[in-house]
């Protein structure tokens, strides 16, 4: 038996494979994007529902423009607190978690965990569907792609709503700011909109706003507890108001 799925196994990797799009490189990931993305944010133009003064122009992410405060949030809601202090998986490891993912549908614990579901999204935002599709194609993405490359490619391709693609386009439609311009406390509010909380409609509306503030503040608390920034910091930043407000 074990012969015979040292057979098949491969076998159904490469045939999948074979099914996908080319994905060899980085260049390749950005080049599916960049269709996909740039037609997006021009539909919005195209519609004239609502002017867009950002550039439709989908540049490669570039995990060094990403301000920290944001990464910061991102990886301790992601679960992964320590996700830049742990070493990227690989190996028999790496194998292993992809397998579990594919036949059981979950994933063994480990800072791994964090590196499969972003590379998982960025195949899905490249239109791959399908558990085993996406799997193969996680780990393709995966051979290429560092730690730092795929934090910064999620944020980038994170949907919100009609020609409003990636963390830049939601900052300045819910501060009008551009993203390197917001404050910590800013952050922390735009963490509310993305993932696992995905309540941006909530801040676009300002709805509840006593509410938006409170749970704000329990994000700032938290990363101050993990010593992600100074308890100075996170206290500043409580006592300033939601950003939807102003």
């Amino acid at each position: 038996m074990l012969g015979l799925a040292g057979v098949l196994i491969p076998l159904t990797y490469l045939y999948t494979a074979s099914k996908l799009p080319q994905l060899e490189s980085e260049f390749d990931v950005e080049k599916l994007l960049k269709h996909s993305i740039e037609g997006e944010r021009m539909s919005l133009r195209a519609g004239q529902f609502e002017r867009n003064p950002r550039p439709i122009t989908f540049n490669r992410p570039d995990f060094s423009r990403l301000p920290k405060d944001l990464v910061a949030l991102y990886i301790r809601h992601m679960d992964c607190p320590r996700y830049f202090q742990t070493p990227r998986e690989d190996g028999a490891a790496w194998a292993w978690r992809l397998f579990v993912g594919a036949t059981v549908g979950s994933s063994p614990p480990g800072e791994g965990a964090c590196e499969r579901l972003l590379a998982m999204r960025i195949a899905q935002a490249l239109g791959i569907s399908g558990k085993l599709e996406l799997t193969v194609a996680a780990h393709r993405l995966h051979t290429f792609m560092q730690k730092d490359q795929l934090i910064a490619y999620d944020l980038a391709i994170l949907y919100f709503e009609r020609g409003i693609v990636g963390v830049e386009d939601a900052a300045f439609r819910l501060f009008k700011k551009e993203l390197n311009e917001l404050q910590l406390q800013e952050f922390a509010e735009l963490q509310l909109a993305l993932p696992p909380f995905y309540r941006y409609w909530e801040i676009r509306q300002c709805k509840n706003p006593t509410v938006l503030r409170q749970d704000r503040d329990t994000l700032l608390g938290d990363l101050a507890g993990w010593k992600l920034v100074s308890e100075d910091r996170a206290r500043n930043a409580t006592s300033q108001k939601l950003g939807c407000m102003e």
